[in-house]
């Protein structure tokens, strides 16, 4: 019972991205080829994560703590560095390479696509070693 917040919110998000197209590389590509058959539903998904996030945040940080009562812990940092520069930069060369960006790569993963599949071992191998990281 304690999970089920995160399982419905989970749960929500990839249907979303089902219901969306955004599980399929294709339609990510077509929004990113803004020379070519540019396809702006993407744009569209965004323009309305982006309001509901607006809402609960708001919602979130006027409450001041989480739904079970615990400490809220919010972002602190406000500074661009090298850090945020570099993983944004890998981060969009990887999402224009391949198609996928993290969630809808897993959300991918129980269709059996290969793609989503090496996409998401990638992935992994890529936090294991930015955790190995000095600095």
């Amino acid at each position: 019972m304690r999970h089920l917040p995160a399982f419905v919110a989970g749960a929500l998000f990839g249907a979303g991205l089902l219901l969306s197209g955004m599980t399929q590389p294709a339609k990510v590509t077509a929004f990113l080829d803004v020379g070519g058959g540019w396809d702006p539903s993407l744009a569209l998904v965004m323009a309305g994560a982006i309001g509901v996030f607006a809402v609960a945040y708001r919602a979130i940080a006027r409450r001041g703590r989480t739904l079970r009562g615990g400490r809220l812990h919010l972002p602190i940092r406000t500074h661009v560095d090298s850090n945020l520069l570099a993983g944004a930069a890998v981060f969009g060369v990887g999402w224009g390479l391949a198609g996928f960006c993290p969630g809808p790569a897993i959300v991918s993963l129980a269709s059996g696509s290969t793609s989503a599949i090496v996409f998401v071992a990638a992935m992994i191998a890529g936090m294991i070693a930015a955790g190995r990281r000095p600095g």
